[in-house]
């Protein structure tokens, strides 16, 4: 066999194994041989053991499988079968991309693992009905803020809301919005641009896929202190729905059946104590909205504000509204 063939033959194994193997399934040495002879590689025996030996050298976890007669597998690799099953539903039920968008992406992750793994994902994954963007603008939207982080400079756009009738209305009478960006935060299946408002020394935040006509200027980004001691982390725990605004400090009264609630939304680091009547007290930095009172309400009696008192009479006073407009 001649050098090149010799080079061929040894990249095909690779491919096979990587293709046709995992922990669960092999290949036989008849297997691998008919496999190069279909690519127009002659093999022997003897020769596809050294080449074997040759990728367990270079890294690969070639293992025998127990099965008869003796299979040759790929056992490791980077993703195991439940990982790329776990990383293709999170693509595919992604808000943020476009159904198209998500099949390629998802059918990229799922080549990482072999066709026997691939066929898996294919039949447990199911994401008909989850909401998809119309279009692909907040990927480009993503790059072009990362590139005006980069560069540090202010981002020009438009920035529109829907109407009753679901047409996309632009705000400021279709005025560019020139900000600093700041942060990308992904929450609840959108993305979201935090950006630093000069005129109003605030934050506000903007959602990527209400951007149109994105693009960076040539204005240097503002840089101060706010924004070099922003916490995103922070800011995030603390918004809901990423609704800016002034933050509270906030009394939660919190029983224990939706304590798991509580901590899914603040993290099991929340502050908290336990009262002598068995309910937690839950002390957490929140932007009052009217999201945050959507929030509070689905736990109906089960967690309420105990302070300020001011904002439980706010929350009241929001629960009134809903039920005379019902009335």
């Amino acid at each position: 066999m001649g050098a090149e063939s010799q080079k061929l033959k040894l990249l095909y194994l690779m491919q096979m194994l990587y293709e046709e193997t995992d922990e669960d399934h092999g290949l036989t040495t008849p297997a691998i041989i008919e496999g190069l002879l279909a690519r127009g590689i002659d093999a022997e025996r003897k020769s596809i053991y050294r080449d074997i030996e040759t990728l367990r050298s270079f890294g690969m976890d070639i293992v025998k499988l127990p099965t008869r007669p003796v299979s040759y597998a790929l056992a490791s690799r980077t993703f195991s079968g439940p990982e790329l099953m776990l990383l293709t539903d999170a693509v595919q039920s992604s808000r943020f991309l476009t159904r198209r968008m998500a099949n390629r992406l998802g059918g990229g992750v799922a080549s990482l693992g072999s066709r026997h793994q691939v066929r898996s994902i294919k039949k447990h994954v199911h994401v008909e009905g989850r909401i998809k963007m119309q279009n692909e603008s907040v990927f480009h939207h993503v790059d072009t803020i990362h590139e005006a982080l980069s560069r540090r400079r202010q981002v020009a756009f438009r920035y529109v809301k829907y109407d009753a009738a679901k047409r996309p209305v632009a705000q400021k009478d279709g005025q560019l919005y020139r900000e600093t960006p700041v942060h990308l935060i992904y929450s609840e299946g959108c993305y979201y641009l935090i950006v630093y408002n000069e005129k109003h020394a605030s934050f506000p935040t903007y959602r990527l896929d209400r951007m149109q006509g994105l693009r960076i200027t040539d204005t240097p980004a503002v840089r101060n202190a706010a924004i070099a001691t922003f916490d995103a982390e922070a800011y995030s725990a603390r918004t809901f729905s990423m609704f800016g605004g002034d933050t509270r400090r906030v009394t939660l009264r919190v029983e224990e059946p939706v304590m798991g609630a509580l901590i899914d939304r603040f993290g099991k680091d929340v502050e908290s104590t336990v009262g002598d009547d068995g309910a937690a007290r839950a002390y957490v930095t929140v932007a009052p909205s009217p999201v945050f009172f959507g929030w509070l309400a689905q736990f109906g009696r089960s967690m309420r504000i105990e302070a300020p008192r001011d904002l439980a009479d706010e929350y009241v006073a929001y629960l009134r509204d809903i039920l005379e407009d019902y009335a």
